[in-house]
């Protein structure tokens, strides 16, 4: 269920703030569902893969303006796809008792640090209330997430544990919430210009999204990933490759 630390992931180690919870040669995983089909809020960033006739093809949202990057890892690999799947499939319909049994039998026991959904986000209330349920658990491990479920953060607010990290992201169905509640956020640019512009920093490693010491830090994170053609964020993607600039995550 579990899946090691990915290419960006992987140099989150080297952040100084989060090795407490790497010693004694702990690492960091991700625990990932089926993009799109575990995201109920997303809207800017939706996309599926769905299998059809044998092949996997796209399927934006409506309001897409940009494709998440990991329904473009499914579109591609079929292991990828078929992991997620398979851990969605898992956890649907059943109680917050019973996921968190799921969830922790899986569990590494040389998890330090763990990331809540390179891909998905919290489909349900109860989904939700399982992983404070394992933050509780395992106080001397770290878990963060991106999520736009944020309905459920603000009426468990008060229950969430510090070694639980949320970053509300932006583009999604309650976005008016981030700034009525000073929720900490993360956005997606186009360009740096545009990260400057609003005076936020880039982060490339999660060093942002998983350091306890800046939960209250807004940031941003480039454009990347397979985008729809002749969109905006393909365009904005093809410049950033023409000026060179970081914008994927290979493990060089």
């Amino acid at each position: 269920m579990f899946s090691p630390a990915n290419a960006k992931l992987i140099h989150l180690a080297d952040c100084p703030e989060i090795q407490e919870f790497l010693k004694d040669r702990r690492k960091i995983y991700s625990f990932d569902l089926l993009s799109g089909h575990s995201c109920p809020f997303a809207e800017a960033c939706l996309a599926k893969v769905k299998n059809i006739n044998g092949r996997r093809k796209f399927i934006d949202g409506p309001l897409t303006q940009f494709r998440c990057f990991s329904a473009s890892q499914e579109a591609i690999h079929t292991n990828v796809y078929n992991k997620r799947l398979n851990n969605l499939n898992l956890l649907k319909n059943k109680t917050t008792n019973e996921m968190v049994a799921i969830i922790t039998h899986a569990m590494p026991n040389n998890l330090g640090i763990g990331r809540i959904h390179v891909a998905g986000d919290f489909f349900n209330k109860r989904y939700f209330k399982a992983w404070i349920k394992i933050a509780l658990m395992f106080p001397d491990r770290l878990f963060y997430a991106y999520t736009k479920a944020l309905p459920y953060w603000i009426e468990h607010i008060e229950a969430i544990p510090e070694n639980l990290i949320l970053t509300a992201s932006y583009g999604g169905k309650y976005d008016k919430l981030i700034t009525e509640l000073d929720l900490r956020s993360a956005i997606v640019v186009y360009s740096y210009d545009e990260a400057k512009q609003l005076g936020l920093e880039v982060d490339h490693n999660d060093s942002h999204a998983a350091n306890p010491l800046t939960k209250d830090k807004n940031f941003a994170l480039i454009i990347h990933g397979i985008q729809p053609k002749g969109s905006k964020a393909a365009d904005a993607v093809n410049q950033l490759k023409r000026n060179n600039q970081r914008f994927s995550y290979g493990r060089a």
